[in-house]
C-alpha cells in the first residue's frame, strides 16, 4: 500500500543558486525557512518590474525519515514548479521537467539513499531544486508575449510516494450510459511491468461508507486492461445541482498479498456538445460563466487548498455561474476537487497564450497537455479539453497531433481550441471562439454560422474584458455600463439555441505584462477585483441563479455622479419575481424584469424609471390625470433637459395656466421630486418578491453614519498537509451596509497569534474596500487581526487555529 507522505515544511529557499549548493547540499548559509506553496519572491499589488519574479533559485529540504521495503519505489511528487526545475538529491542529478502547470514524479534511486538498514532511512537525505522562472523560449507558455504573469517557485504542494512495486499507472474511469438512468462503470488502466499475469483486480463501488458493488478481473495485462460494473440503475446522476459523488477503488493484489489501491471520487454523467447545445446526463444546459486565472495579489500562484476552494465556491455560490474556463493552462487539483463537490463544470486547456514555436517547443506542449489529462480525467467536473494554444494561429501539423492525443486518452469528452478569428480549419468537436465584437452600442455577439463557416457545436470562451476594462473605484456610469455589457451578451447567448453558452472574460483583475492592462501591471477586466471584492458586473452573474434570492440596486444615489446630476434609471439585477420601490417609507411603485432587452436571460434585470409615483397627487393641488402628466414631463425633462417634445412644451403651458404656475414653481417640483433637493432626509427601499413574498430588500439613503465592516471568509483554520489561509474584507461602509465606493483611508493591521498576514499590514481601501489574506504559521490557539483606519474607527477580528 502506498505511503503518501506530505513535505511542505522546513523547506529552506535562497533567490540564487550555484554549483556549490551541489557539494554542500547540508549548508544553511543563505538561506531562509520557507513552507510550501512557496512564491519565488513576493510582488507589490500593481507598479512593478516583470522581470522581478524571472531568476533561478534554490530549494532543498532534509526528507522525512520514512521505511520502505525492497519490494517498494520510492519517488518524489511534484505538483507545481514554474517553469523548470532540475532536481537532486544529496548533490547528484535526478531529473528534470519543463513547463510549470502540471505535475510530476522523480524516483528515487536507493542506491543513493544514507540508510542503516534496509527498511530504515534517516535524515541526512538532502533533496535540491533549482527552479528556473525565467520566460524561456523553449517553454510553452513563453516565446512571446503573454498576457499574464507566471510568477515562480515551488508553488504547490510536494509528497513522498512510496509504493510496492507492483501497482497501477494510468487509472481511467468512465461512466457510460444510454438512457441517462442505467449507468456503467468501465474502469480501463495500465501496471507497472512487475505484475504478473495471475495477479488479479478488484473493482468496488462504495457510497459512503457502503461498498455497493465489486467486480474481480484475472489476467493482468502490462496495458489496456478493462474492468466494468454494469446495470447501475441506482446510483445518482451527477448535475449541477446534485453533484453526487462515490468513490471508486481498485485493488491490484494476489491471492495472498494486496500490493496497491487506487482510490478516487467519481460522478456519473453523460456529456454531449450538439450544434444545438450542451447537454448533461441529456437535459440541456446553457453555459454560464467566467474565465479564472489561478492568480492572487503579492504571492502569484502561491496558495493552498483552501484558497482554490474559496475561489470555486465564489464562483458557483457567490456568482451564480455554472462553468468556469480554467485560462489559459490546468488549474490546481484542489480546485478541480471543490468543482466535483459542489457541481461547478470546468473547460480546461494546455498552457498557451497565441504563440506557437518549434519542433521541440510543441513536444513540450504536447507533454502538458498529456499530463494534463492524467491527472484530472476522472474529474466529473471537467466537460471539455482545449487542445488548441488560446488565440493562436491554425497549424494543421501540430493540431492534428494535439487532438488525436487527447482522443487516444479520452474519447469521453469533447475537445475545443479557443480561436480569435472566424472561418479557422477546425480539427476539434466544439468551434470555441473568443467573441469580443460587442461596444456597447452594437450586436452582443456574432452568429455562429458567420464564424464557424458552417453548423456545429459552437461555445462563446470569451466576451467583453478588455473591450471595457473597469475599476471598482470608478465612476458609476463606467461600472453600470460594463455590467450592462455582460447583460447584453449573457441574453444574446441565451436567445441563440446555436450557442451552447457564453463564458466572460474574467472572473477577477489580475497582474499582467507591459504590453497589456492599464500601465499599473493590472489588467481591469474582471467582475471581481484582485481581492475578489464585486463590481457593478458581478451583480448580472449573481442575479442568474435560483439557489438563493438575490437583490443588488447598482446606484447609489448620488446626484453628482451623473451628468447634469440626473440620475436616470435605476438598473437592479436580481433574479426576485418583482420589486416594490418606497421613499420614506411611502410606496412609489412596483417594477418588473426587463422583457424587451433582456427577455432572454432567467432573470432580466429590473429598470427602476420612476421614483415619484402617486406622490404629486398626494401630495400636491393637482389632479390625478394632472399629476401623471406633471409626473411624465418632469421624468422628460430628466431626460432630454430643455429639449422637451413639443408636445410636453403645450401641455406644460396649459397646467401653467390652469394652476397659475409660474416656471419656478416647476422648478421646486424637479427640485423636490426629481432631485430632492432641501429634503430633511430621503430614503429609498427596495423589497425583492418571490411568490408575492418580501425575500430580499436594499435601503438607499444619504450617507450620514460610517462604520467599518471586517469580515472574513472562514474564522476557524486548521493546517493539515501545509498552512491554511483565509481572506478578509475591509470596507467603509453606511449604516444600511452600502460601501463607500469613494473611500481611500489607509488601514493598518496587527495580528497576534499563530497567523501573519500576506503582503503588507498597511494598505488603502479602494472604491471603498478591499481586503488581505492571512495564513497560519504552524502553532495552534486563539489568533486576533486588530484594524483601525487614519480616522480612529477599528475594529478586531477572532479566529481559531486547529
Amino acid at each position: 500500500m502506498m505511503q503518501r507522505i506530505p513535505i511542505n515544511n522546513h523547506w529552506l529557499y535562497k533567490p540564487t543558486f550555484a554549483q556549490s549548493d551541489l557539494t554542500d547540499v547540508a549548508s544553511e548559509i543563505g538561506f531562509t525557512e520557507v513552507r510550501l506553496p512557496h512564491t519565488n519572491i513576493e510582488l507589490p499589488y500593481h507598479y512593478f518590474d516583470e522581470a522581478s519574479y524571472q531568476f533561478i533559485s534554490c530549494y532543498k529540504v532534509k526528507l522525512p525519515t520514512f521505511t520502505a521495503t525492497a519490494e517498494e519505489d520510492i519517488a518524489i511528487h511534484f505538483e507545481g514548479v514554474m517553469a523548470y526545475a532540475k532536481v537532486y538529491l544529496n548533490g547528484t542529478f535526478l531529473d528534470e521537467h519543463f513547463g510549470g502547470y502540471t505535475p510530476f514524479e522523480v524516483n528515487l534511486p536507493k542506491a543513493l539513499l544514507n540508510k542503516s538498514s534496509l527498511e530504515y532511512y534517516d535524515k541526512n537525505n538532502w533533496l535540491l531544486v533549482q527552479v528556473d522562472a525565467r520566460e524561456r523560449e523553449d517553454i510553452p507558455p513563453f516565446g512571446y508575449v503573454v498576457d499574464y504573469l507566471t510568477y515562480g517557485g515551488i508553488y504547490r504542494e510536494v509528497q513522498l510516494h512510496i509504493h510496492h512495486h507492483k501497482r497501477f499507472r494510468n487509472v481511467k474511469l468512465e461512466t457510460p450510459s444510454t438512457n441517462n438512468q442505467h449507468f456503467e462503470l468501465n474502469v480501463r488502466f495500465d501496471v507497472t511491468q512487475s505484475v504478473l499475469p495471475t495477479d488479479e483486480v478488484t473493482l468496488e463501488l462504495w457510497e459512503d461508507s457502503l461498498c455497493m458493488k465489486k467486480e474481480r478481473l484475472s489476467g493482468i495485462r502490462l496495458s489496456d486492461n478493462h474492468i466494468t460494473i454494469s446495470e447501475l440503475d441506482q446510483v445518482t446522476p451527477w448535475t449541477v445541482v446534485n453533484p453526487k459523488l462515490y468513490i471508486a477503488k481498485l485493488i491490484l493484489h494476489s491471492k495472498e498479498q494486496q500490493y496497491s489501491t487506487y482510490e478516487c471520487q467519481i460522478g456519473f454523467r453523460t456529456l454531449a456538445f450538439k450544434s444545438d447545445g450542451f447537454y448533461l446526463n441529456g437535459e440541456k444546459i446553457k453555459l454560464r460563466g467566467l474565465n479564472r486565472h489561478q492568480s492572487y495579489p503579492y504571492v502569484g500562484y502561491a496558495m493552498p487548498r483552501s484558497a482554490q476552494y474559496a475561489d470555486a465556491d465564489q464562483l458557483k455560490f457567490g456568482l451564480g455561474v455554472n462553468v468556469v474556463r480554467s485560462s489559459h493552462y490546468p488549474p490546481s487539483r484542489h480546485f478541480l476537487d471543490r468543482c466535483d463537490e459542489i457541481g461547478l463544470l470546468v473547460i480546461e486547456e494546455l498552457p498557451g497564450w497565441q504563440h506557437i514555436g518549434d519542433q521541440a517547443w510543441q513536444q513540450r506542449a504536447l507533454n502538458s497537455l498529456d499530463e494534463m489529462i492524467l491527472r484530472d480525467w476522472n474529474h466529473p467536473s471537467v466537460i471539455m479539453w482545449g487542445t488548441r494554444i488560446n488565440e493562436s494561429k491554425d497549424n494543421t501539423a501540430f493540431y492534428t497531433k494535439s487532438n488525436d492525443l487527447t482522443k487516444k486518452r479520452d474519447r469521453t469528452r469533447a475537445t475545443g481550441g479557443v480561436r480569435n478569428f472566424a472561418g479557422s480549419e477546425v480539427l476539434e468537436d466544439v468551434y470555441t471562439y473568443n467573441d469580443f465584437v460587442h461596444r456597447g452600442n452594437n450586436k452582443a455577439l456574432a452568429p455562429p454560422k458567420k464564424i464557424a463557416k458552417k453548423e456545429m457545436p459552437y461555445l462563446v470562451t470569451e466576451h467583453n474584458g478588455h473591450m471595457y476594462p473597469t475599476k471598482r473605484f470608478d465612476a458609476e456610469s463606467r461600472k453600470i455600463e460594463q455590467a450592462l455589457r455582460h447583460a447584453r451578451v449573457l441574453n444574446a447567448a441565451y436567445s441563440d439555441n446555436g450557442i451552447s453558452g457564453a463564458i466572460g472574460w474574467c472572473m477577477f483583475d489580475y497582474n499582467t505584462h507591459k504590453d497589456f492592462g492599464s500601465g499599473d501591471k493590472i489588467c481591469y477586466h474582471g467582475v471581481l477585483d484582485m481581492f475578489r471584492n464585486p463590481k457593478y458586473a458581478a451583480g448580472v452573474y449573481a442575479s442568474q441563479q435560483s439557489d438563493r434570492p438575490y437583490l443588488f440596486v447598482a446606484s447609489n444615489f448620488a446626484v453628482g455622479d451623473y451628468d447634469a446630476s440626473e440620475l436616470g434609471k435605476i438598473v437592479v439585477f436580481t433574479n426576485c419575481d418583482y420589486i416594490k420601490v418606497y421613499r420614506n417609507d411611502i410606496y412609489i411603485n412596483t417594477f418588473y424584469p426587463d422583457q424587451g432587452e433582456f427577455s432572454a436571460m432567467p432573470h432580466p434585470p429590473i429598470i427602476v424609471d420612476d421614483l415619484i409615483g402617486n406622490l404629486l397627487y398626494e401630495n400636491e393641488r393637482f389632479s390625478e390625470k394632472d399629476a401623471a402628466t406633471i409626473k411624465r414631463i418632469l421624468l422628460h425633462f430628466l431626460k432630454y433637459g430643455g429639449e422637451l417634445p413639443l408636445v410636453d412644451k403645450i401641455q406644460m403651458g396649459i397646467l401653467f395656466l390652469k394652476y397659475k404656475m409660474k416656471f419656478s414653481d416647476a422648478a421646486d417640483l424637479y427640485g423636490k421630486y426629481i432631485a430632492g433637493w432641501g429634503e430633511k432626509s430621503k430614503t429609498y427601499r427596495f423589497e425583492g418578491l418571490i411568490n408575492e413574498v418580501v425575500v430580499a430588500e436594499v435601503i438607499k439613503s444619504a450617507i450620514d453614519e460610517f462604520l467599518l465592516k471586517a469580515t472574513a471568509d472562514c474564522y476557524e483554520l486548521a493546517e493539515v498537509e501545509t498552512y491554511d489561509v483565509t481572506r478578509i474584507t475591509v470596507s467603509l461602509v453606511d449604516r444600511f451596509d452600502a460601501v463607500l465606493s469613494y473611500a481611500n483611508h489607509v488601514v493598518s493591521c496587527k495580528v497576534s497569534g499563530p497567523i501573519e498576514i500576506i503582503g503588507p499590514n498597511v494598505f488603502s481601501l479602494m472604491g471603498g474596500s478591499s481586503a488581505f489574506w492571512i495564513k497560519t504559521t504552524g502553532g495552534k490557539g486563539v489568533a486576533t487581526i486588530d484594524l483601525a483606519l487614519d480616522n480612529g474607527m477599528s475594529t478586531s477580528l477572532t479566529f481559531n487555529i486547529r
